[in-house]
């Protein structure tokens, strides 16, 4: 499939495209395609934050911002078993225009790896931008971490659940809110052959879902989804955010009429924001999490 900057603004059917999904071709075409926003820079590419071959990770930062920013870390879908983090530049310039500096991890994939491996990494790379991001002009007291589709699901995990960060050597109270774009958060039992296969060898299937894991204390979270959304149903997000409010965790919850699930991520580059306020809701969330 080819895409062109005049079918992405021209055909709807774009926003419905699989291949979008795992952070595959299509979107490296992509960034290359639609227009950049200006004020992010490239701080550092294929940083190091564990010793395997995709314990990598990139930084981008506010064009000419003084003093130290909030940090989002965000985490890229494909299934856990796809994508990489060159793909979704788009996503780091989004959110470093808007005065964040953002960071791109690789973690490892099915079937290299199996659940929880990928948590693992997810939250090493969080305890990574604890120590090092003030290296590169980020406040490693204001770090947030989002994701989409499986990467929101990753996002869910490491903050619902301490034991990742506290096995990564990270602070118990680093994250100070998740942000959440089409997660999987409510899947059992496990019906098709991706999630058997990636979560079937788990010993107690009950925690591997976020839904499972609320408790009292949590930092904020914003959770997002379309409503037209038929690969990640959006009862995924309205069941964690049920939970949540149960708990009394601090909650911004959207759902966006007409967008399925590559909608929601593409309403992050600059020709398709139109068709969803994602990026002004997400960085609005970021900016009210008092810290």
């Amino acid at each position: 499939m080819s895409l062109t900057r005049r079918s992405l603004l021209a055909a709807p059917a774009i926003l419905a495209a699989p291949a979008l999904l795992a952070g595959c071709t299509p979107l490296g075409v992509l960034n290359s395609v639609v227009p950049a926003d200006g004020g992010a820079r490239s701080a550092a590419s294929g940083v190091a934050y564990g010793p395997g071959p995709r314990q990598s990770l990139d930084v981008y930062a506010p064009v000419g911002s003084s003093g130290r920013a909030p940090v989002v870390v965000f985490f890229y879908g494909g299934s856990w078993s796809s994508g990489r983090r060159q793909d979704y530049s788009f996503v780091a310039s989004a959110l470093s225009s808007a005065g964040f500096v953002t960071v791109l991890p690789d973690y490892q994939l099915f079937p290299s790896v199996r659940f929880p491996a990928f948590l693992d990494d997810c939250a090493l790379a969080c305890a990574w931008v604890e120590k090092n991001i003030a290296g590169f002009g980020g406040d490693p007291s204001r770090v947030f971490i989002a994701g989409y589709s499986a990467g929101a699901y990753n996002a869910a995990m490491v903050a619902l659940d301490r034991r990742y960060l506290d096995a990564a050597g990270g602070s118990p109270n680093l994250i100070k809110g998740m942000a959440g774009l089409a997660g999987l958060y409510d899947f059992l039992p496990l019906d098709n052959r991706t999630t058997i296969d990636v979560f079937g060898e788990a010993q107690r299937l009950d925690q591997t879902q976020p839904v499972n894991l609320v408790r009292r204390g949590l930092p904020p979270f914003f959770l997002a989804t379309g409503a037209d959304d038929t690969v990640v149903f959006p009862r995924n997000t309205r069941a964690l955010a049920q939970r949540l409010r149960t708990a009394s965790v601090p909650l911004t919850e959207k759902i966006y009429p007409g967008i399925g699930h590559p909608g929601i991520l593409l309403a992050l580059t600059v020709p398709l924001r139109s068709r969803a306020p994602v990026l002004t809701d997400m960085v609005g969330f970021f900016n009210g999490v008092g810290v």
